[in-house]
């Protein structure tokens, strides 16, 4: 993320032109941008070998799965939580004797479709797909029933499509939940003593980020209504906070124009952020405005990547919702297995994700959030990153 400077911009003016709600360093970034093809592990994957893949008969899985592929398409390296998803859904199939595709495609959603199709053309027995844009995908998710390939979505719902097995997921509205939990029971909301919010919330073509906004704000729109949070932008709709694609650098360009508007004359208390990345921008924005320890606000996040974590330890970032990527990629597998061994998944929802044509069955994993207080114990303890990761 390129820190800016904020004194450039002169103007409330400005300021209202610019606000963009849905628009699309160490300069802190997700994650560094990469080529299509997936690296056969990411650099700063969390600690975890292969060979703790679900599967502790992986010696005798080979001649079970009859060479079959399995395709999987991620949307972007240019997030670390996505390397990681990647490589562990690659080690943990490849453990179970499959053959494996992996392809990113960087955000680009004709890329991710391009990809698909190549795919279903190479013969893949099955499809795991973390889609960029699902609405664009639906063509494609049916040429894959058509071939009778079975689809398990990975992390992102597969909207108006019919072709999708399953779902494995995290609580997506849990995780909004424990957001705003987190600001409930740390930010010391009183009437009396009102705290300044801002809110930074994930792109409008994501399911994912429409269920998180309603946990965050079934937790946080009481204290709007009582006044012990104040949002001086007035921007608290999903509509006036969303960012396409999660950008971070529109995040930070957001935060920005926030506190050279709304902000200077008071501090911002309060960045409340769907995910690491934002988080990561608002740190760029705040530090270009020159806050410091003594006026550090709150900031949340969303999936533990390890610059996170560090800006944790530091105290630039207060929390953030960890997401152990190993299991929800071994649940994944699970669903791969049964659609194409004829076995039946662990499935814990089968009401709560309507895609506008199936209710899907899914897998939710529980979300968790971290802080100084136990991070060394879920995430360090928990072998998802080593000690040595995170003084680098």
């Amino acid at each position: 993320m390129k820190k800016k400077v904020l004194g450039t911009l002169l103007s409330v003016a400005m300021v209202a032109s610019m606000l963009v709600g849905c628009g699309g360093g160490e300069a802190e970034t997700s994650a560094p941008a990469a080529a299509e093809e997936a690296p056969a592990a990411a650099e700063e994957a969390p600690a975890a070998d292969a060979e703790e893949a679900p599967a502790a008969d992986a010696a005798e899985a080979p001649a079970a799965t009859g060479g079959k592929k399995v395709g999987v398409a991620m949307p972007t390296q240019s997030s670390e939580r996505w390397i990681n998803d990647g490589a562990n859904m690659k080690a943990q199939l490849e453990a179970l004797g499959y053959e494996v595709d992996l392809q990113y495609a960087e955000d680009d959603v004709q890329a991710q479709v391009s990809q698909i199709e190549n795919m279903i053309a190479s013969g893949v027995n099955c499809l795991v797909i973390a889609s960029i844009d699902s609405d664009a995908l639906v063509n494609v998710e049916a040429q894959a029933k058509e071939a009778g390939i079975p689809i398990i979505a990975y992390d992102r719902l597969l909207m108006n499509t019919d072709a999708v097995s399953y779902y494995a997921t995290f609580d997506n509205k849990g995780v909004g939940t424990a957001i705003g939990k987190y600001i409930e029971e740390n930010a010391g909301l009183d009437p009396a003593d009102p705290k300044t919010i801002e809110f930074f919330m994930g792109s409008p073509d994501d399911n994912n980020a429409h269920m998180l906004y309603a946990g965050l704000m079934e937790v946080l729109q009481p204290y709007l209504d009582n006044g012990a949070l104040v949002c001086k932008s007035g921007r608290t709709s999903f509509d006036d906070t969303c960012i396409l694609r999660w950008s971070q650098e529109t995040a930070q360009q957001n935060c920005e124009n926030y506190l050279t508007g709304f902000y200077a004359d008071e501090d911002l208390d309060i960045c409340a952020t769907a995910f690491d990345g934002f988080a990561y921008g608002c740190k760029a924005a705040l530090e270009g405005a020159g806050y410091t320890d003594e006026n550090w606000p709150m900031i949340t996040g969303q999936d533990a990547e390890l610059m996170a974590t560090k800006n944790i330890i530091s105290g630039k970032q207060t929390m953030s919702i960890y997401k152990d990527t190993r299991l929800l990629a071994e649940k994944c597998v699970t669903m791969v297995q049964a659609v194409l061994e004829g076995a039946e998944p662990e499935i814990n929802d089968t009401e709560q994700y309507d895609n506008g044509k199936i209710v899907v069955p899914s897998y939710l994993c529980t979300p968790v959030a971290v802080d100084q207080s136990n991070y060394q114990e879920i995430i360090v303890d928990g072998g998802y990153y080593t000690e040595e990761q995170l003084a680098e």
